[in-house]
């Protein structure tokens, strides 16, 4: 075997695990690590049609990799004359073999199992080390720290990642009153087995964040007493500017340290506490309701992704940037090497550059169900009545923007515009797309003067138009202020509407 090419077989009930085997092969190839190293998954649905026997061809796949991953579900499967299921086949396969065998056990409770998959389970246990997962997040935590253990035992990794890292960190430089935290949000959010009298050793052997007794970077920067005096960027700087342009002098400036889940909380607080806000009456309860002008679940889903996925070896930090017309979250790194950022806007695979920084973050109730953080924001922003969030790849750094309603009343009411275009304007902040005729027919007009009203919006910079001809040409509100543009004039009256930004 090439000490630095792994090819992985992967063994499961196909149909209980469909997706959950397809995300799994896409973070083994993507994750900016083991990608390094792991040249092939083999999935059975991967097998081509060819004149053979497919499990013929599925066990010769399993004689030439390097590792078995096995995943022991509820399901035994199908079986064959004899009784025995192929995820039973495969695993007497690769302990015949002498393959390197990673087991993961799928849920806390042996009770949903078949009586066959019960006793595969049993028999896994009583020959190697095996895990149990409850979740997709688990999985991809406990693969990514057996194979970075592995790895390492054949001394293949020169530079460790960051979050697997071991430094000058000893067990007694983190807090334990925020072990405690952790421990009692944990349970109360995911059901998480251990209470708040567990010690901080077993529970970081339990979140494999330890490493011969020291805890690694990934348990210094969640429960570091003091996280920056080991990690210096490790921290989050948030700036408030004026206007919609980066530069000095800012309206507010602040760097928040401390373990991560209190910078995303300092980080959220710091924005929702500039954007517009409206405070309803306590009629329907003790506590007045509280409306943001950006979704506060969607701010939060930007810091805290920046905060996961980051690229903590980087000597830059997470930045967080408030504009008039829009809120920038630069994350330092780029996308793992499977995904665009096309595939963001659908469902996708969950690839966190720091797994083991991840799965606390979950625990904690900080991350929802993996890979649909960013089709959650675009689903508030939309709800809210906003563009949807944007994504790119700018200067090394990773950047999310989500769109304010930078057309305020002040803002719209220095625009010279007449009732049917200040009408449109609401009609298309509801996401519908406004063409001539839908223009025509809404307010009763020639379709002259629908042009004329519609290019009168594109040349104030509120209204963007997509196509040139024809039928499919519309137009949308702008997502921001371009420079140039008649709306970018009213910068006085966005910046008083929108507290000093």
């Amino acid at each position: 075997m090439a000490a630095t090419r792994l090819r992985i077989f992967v063994s499961s009930v196909q149909k209980e695990f469909a997706k959950v085997r397809q995300d799994l092969k896409a973070f083994l190839l993507g994750d900016a690590v083991l990608r390094r190293f792991v040249s092939d998954v083999f999935l059975f649905e991967d097998l081509p049609a060819v004149d053979r026997r497919a499990d013929e061809l599925y066990l010769d796949r399993l004689a030439d990799s390097d590792i078995y991953l096995g995943i022991l579900g509820n399901e035994y499967g199908s079986e064959d004359a004899q009784g025995i299921s192929p995820t039973e086949h495969e695993y007497d396969r690769a302990s015949k073999l002498g393959k390197t065998r990673l087991i993961y056990v799928w849920g806390a409770s042996d009770k949903p199992r078949s009586p066959k998959m019960r006793r595969l389970v049993k028999r896994a246990s009583a020959e190697l080390v095996r895990r149990r997962i409850e979740d997709s997040s688990g999985l991809t935590a406990e693969v990514y720290a057996s194979l970075v253990e592995h790895l390492d035992s054949l001394g293949a990794l020169r530079v460790p990642p960051f979050d697997s890292s071991t430094g000058r960190a000893k067990v007694g430089d983190l807090s334990r009153k925020r072990v405690e935290w952790f421990l009692d949000r944990a349970r109360a959010k995911r059901g998480f087995p251990l209470d708040r009298k567990t010690g901080t050793e077993a529970l970081l052997t339990h979140l494999n964040l330890a490493s011969e007794g020291k805890p690694i970077n990934a348990a210094v920067v969640l429960f570091g007493a003091n996280p920056q005096r080991f990690h210096t960027t490790a921290q989050v700087k948030c700036v408030h500017c004026h206007g919609t342009e980066y530069q000095r002098p800012f309206a507010s400036l602040q760097v928040y340290g401390g373990d991560l889940f209190e910078q995303v909380d300092q980080a959220v607080d710091f924005v929702l506490g500039k954007v517009n806000h409206l405070v309803g009456t306590r009629a329907a309860g003790p506590q007045a309701p509280q409306q943001y002008e950006l979704p506060p679940d969607a701010v939060s889903e930007a810091v805290v992704n920046a905060v996961a996925h980051r690229d903590y070896n980087s000597n830059a930090s997470v930045e967080v940037r408030l504009f008039a017309d829009r809120l920038e979250v630069w994350n330092p790194g780029a996308l793992p090497g499977t995904l665009t950022l096309e595939d963001l806007r659908g469902d996708h695979a969950s690839i966190p550059f720091n797994p083991l920084i991840a799965e606390s973050l979950y625990l904690a109730g900080y991350i929802e169900r993996v890979g649909s953080g960013t089709q959650a924001m675009i689903r508030l922003c939309l709800e809210a009545g906003l563009s949807e969030p944007s994504y790119e790849v700018r200067q090394g750094f990773f950047v999310l923007t989500l769109w304010r309603d930078w057309l305020t009343t002040s803002v719209v009411s220095e625009l010279d515009l007449n009732d049917r275009q200040r009408q449109v304007i609401a009609v298309a902040k509801s996401g519908e797309p406004i063409g001539n005729s839908l223009y025509q027919e809404r307010f009763g007009v020639s379709k002259p003067t629908a042009s004329r009203d519609l290019e009168d919006l594109v040349s104030k910079g509120v209204f963007e138009k997509i196509g040139t001809t024809g039928k499919g040409t519309h137009y949308k509100v702008r997502k921001g202020l371009t420079k140039g543009s008649k709306g970018s004039r009213t910068r006085k009256g966005l910046t008083k509407d929108s507290n000093g930004s």
